[in-house]
């Protein structure tokens, strides 16, 4: 697996000087027909990383966001090549590039990019996380802890209502919404944030298939909101992203509202 993690770092940092790139300079960007954000950058990133595949691992399949190649495949690379695209629109640093190599459904590799801290986040399943090569891990705050943090995510049509999840928390919890489910989850993995609340169905393999395994490696816990376990090489149930500590607590207040 050392192998696939080098190539996800070496694509993530081609993604990462293009993200650069275009963050200080003028942005082509467009609407999606969900009323989501793409660039040309979301495209460009997504395209090349399909090129390498198809150059290093014509067997290999890739799912994602933007463009997805040879989808039958058991060995499959899921990206997000902008997580957060509409802060980066706004100028907002907290965007990140998101890639898993996932086998049989399950992530074995997994690489998030932060581009404007220059902060690379990757897990090995079963080698722990990192952040720079430093060991990273979840914080052991319970539920209503002084310094418990989540982050929501909501856009229109979105299956699942976290806000009302999130203000019935509100009580226990401090809440923010950054604009990147994958930039929050690594705040999770590192400790500063205990939990994440995902609504995301149809790709949403592509937003939280890396981050997945970071947490976990990490020590937290990451499940549908069904408290289950799920594939990341097809569309997601929503997620729960959690220190683990108080995951089922947390399970508890989703399912009243799904």
């Amino acid at each position: 697996m050392e192998e696939y993690l080098e190539f996800a770092i070496s694509i993530a940092k081609y993604a990462g000087s293009k993200i650069r790139e275009g963050f200080s300079n003028e942005l082509d960007f467009n609407y999606k027909s969900d009323k989501t954000v793409v660039t040309e950058i979301d495209k460009d990133i997504n395209h090349y990383l399909i090129q390498k595949v198809m150059d290093k691992y014509p067997e290999h399949a890739v799912i994602g966001e933007e463009e997805s190649y040879k989808t039958d495949s058991n060995y499959v690379w899921v990206c997000d090549p902008i997580d957060g695209t509409g802060m980066f629109t706004a100028r907002v640093p907290v965007s990140v590039f998101s890639l898993a190599f996932v086998v049989n459904g399950e992530v074995q590799v997994g690489v998030v990019y932060d581009p404007y801290l220059d902060n690379m986040y990757t897990a090995i399943k079963g080698k722990g996380a990192y952040c720079n090569g430093g060991k990273i891990h979840a914080n052991n705050l319970h539920l209503g802890d002084l310094g418990y943090r989540l982050n929501y995510e909501m856009w229109d049509k979105a299956k699942y209502d976290t806000m009302t999840i999130a203000k019935d928390l509100l009580s226990n919890v401090k809440v923010s919404s950054i604009g990147s489910v994958a930039r929050a989850c690594m705040a999770v993995a590192s400790g500063y944030f205990s939990c994440d609340l995902f609504p995301g169905v149809a790709h949403g393999n592509c937003d939280i298939a890396a981050s997945s395994l970071i947490v976990e490696e990490a020590g937290g816990r990451v499940t549908d909101f069904n408290g289950f376990t799920q594939r990341y090489d097809e569309d997601i149930n929503g997620a729960i992203i959690s220190n683990g500590i108080s995951h089922d607590e947390i399970l508890e207040y989703v399912r009243k509202k799904v």
